[in-house]
C-alpha cells in the first residue's frame, strides 16, 4: 500500500507520467532497505488505481462505448451565479491498509462540495447516491461530467433528465475541462489523506465529513478573494441540508 500512496502522491505532481516514468521514479526514490517494484506491477497497481497514461486525468471511470454521450456545453460559458453549473469527479484515496473510490459534486461558482459518496468498488450505485443527495440540496441548470461509463449510465443521466438539467461531458482527453474538481482532489490529499492516513472506511468517512466541512465553511479560496465556498454559496451551518 505504501507502493500505491508514493504513486498516487506522484501522479498529483506529475499526471503525465506513464507507466515507465513512474516505474523509475519509484525505484529511484526509495531508502536503500526498501525493496524495488518491477515495471509489471507499477502498470497493475496503476491500472488498479484507476490512472492512465495521458493528461491529469485519472481513468477513475472509463467510458462504455453503448452509453450516449453528450456534447460539451460549458466552452466560452460565463459561469456568474452559482447553481448555473455544478461537476462531478472519482478519485482514488489510499488508507493504511486497502483503498477507496470517493466521487464528489461541486458547484464551480461557488466551489462549493455539494455532496460526496464513498465507495470500495467504482459502479454507477455510488455516484446515482451522491447526485440523489445533491439534488436534494438545489438544483444546478448544466451537470458536467467526464464521459465515464458511471455518468453516462442510462441511471445516472435518466436522473438529470427528470430534473430538465441540461447534460454536459468532457471531451476525451481534456483533463482541464473538470480542473475545479482536480484542484479539489489535490487540496484534499496533501491537506488531509496523505498527514491523516485514515485507518478503515469509517475513520475516513468521519474525516472526509471534517475536511469537507472545514473545506466549505473554514477554508479561505483565492480563487474567490478569499472567501469561503459556502459564504458564496449562501449556506450556513444551520442550514439542514448542509453535508
Amino acid at each position: 500500500m505504501l507502493i500505491m500512496r508514493n504513486i498516487d502522491e506522484q501522479y498529483l505532481k506529475t499526471p503525465f507520467y506513464g507507466v515507465r516514468r513512474m516505474h523509475y521514479h519509484i525505484n529511484n526514490n526509495v531508502d536503500e532497505s526498501d525493496f524495488r517494484v518491477n515495471i509489471k506491477r507499477i502498470r497493475r497497481l496503476m491500472r488498479l488505481m484507476g490512472l492512465e497514461t495521458i493528461y491529469p486525468k485519472p481513468k477513475t471511470s472509463l467510458r462504455n462505448q453503448e452509453h450516449k454521450i453528450y456534447p460539451y456545453l460549458l466552452k466560452g460559458l460565463e459561469i456568474n451565479k452559482v447553481n448555473q453549473v455544478w461537476s462531478t469527479d472519482i478519485t482514488y484515496i489510499p488508507m493504511q491498509t486497502g483503498f477507496m473510490y470517493l466521487v464528489a459534486i461541486m458547484d464551480w461558482f461557488s466551489r462549493y462540495v455539494i455532496a460526496w459518496e464513498l465507495s470500495n468498488s467504482l459502479d454507477t450505485i455510488f455516484c446515482l447516491n451522491c447526485l440523489k443527495q445533491a439534488l436534494d440540496f438545489a438544483r444546478p441548470e448544466i451537470f458536467n461530467t467526464d464521459q465515464g461509463s458511471q455518468f453516462t449510465d442510462n441511471r445516472f443521466t435518466s436522473e438529470l433528465k427528470k430534473h430538465e438539467i441540461k447534460i454536459s461531458m468532457d471531451s476525451r482527453g481534456r483533463a482541464l475541462d473538470n480542473v475545479f474538481i482536480e484542484r479539489l482532489w489535490r487540496s484534499l490529499k496533501y491537506e488531509y489523506v496523505y498527514l491523516n492516513a485514515p485507518d478503515s472506511g469509517l475513520e475516513l468517512w468521519h474525516g472526509l465529513k471534517n475536511y469537507f466541512d472545514f473545506y466549505n465553511f473554514e477554508r479561505p479560496h483565492q480563487a474567490l478573494d478569499n472567501n469561503r465556498p459556502a459564504a458564496v454559496h449562501g449556506v450556513f451551518k444551520s442550514d439542514e441540508k448542509v453535508l
